[in-house]
């Protein structure tokens, strides 16, 4: 089964920073959303982030991923996932709605492998939860000061 679907966020932080902090894959970014995977940085350059991750599947077994980020500064990455279960692609572009404003609007594409994959409605709420809490650790660094997550 494949689909398509869209999620948009306003941040309150100006885009440099919005998108410095979003490409900043970190090893701990999954504690961020209270996710229990694990993330293993294989290669992270100017032009291309690539990492491993353990997580736990629609059948409740372990099973492992690849993420291959491909960068678009200043204000635009690409995702490729390629699952057990799934392949994923992914299109982030930040928007800047003011001084500090941003809007990031994001496309995904899923590819699902397995009979009876989560509908389009929970993988839309799921990211919407997620990005939920990216969008509010990303402001509390913001407001703290802290420099982007370089």
């Amino acid at each position: 089964m494949v689909y398509v679907f869209r999620v948009s966020k306003v941040i309150n932080a100006p885009l440099r920073y919005v998108y410095e902090w979003c490409i900043d894959f970190r090893e701990d970014d999954p504690k961020l959303t209270g996710s229990t995977s694990v993330r293993k940085i294989l290669e992270k350059t100017k032009k291309k982030i690539v990492y491993a991750q353990l997580y736990k599947g629609e059948d409740g077994e372990q099973k492992i991923g690849v993420d291959i980020v491909t960068l678009k500064p200043p204000n635009s990455w690409h995702l490729d996932f390629y699952g057990e279960e799934d392949t994923e692609t992914g299109e982030y572009k930040l928007k800047s709605l003011g001084r500090k404003k941003t809007k990031l609007d994001m496309v995904f594409k899923e590819n699902w492998k397995i009979p009876n994959p989560p509908s389009k409605k929970y993988q839309i709420e799921h990211t919407n939860i997620v990005w939920d809490k990216y969008v509010s650790a990303l402001e509390k660094d913001y407001e703290s000061g802290r420099k982007a997550r370089e």
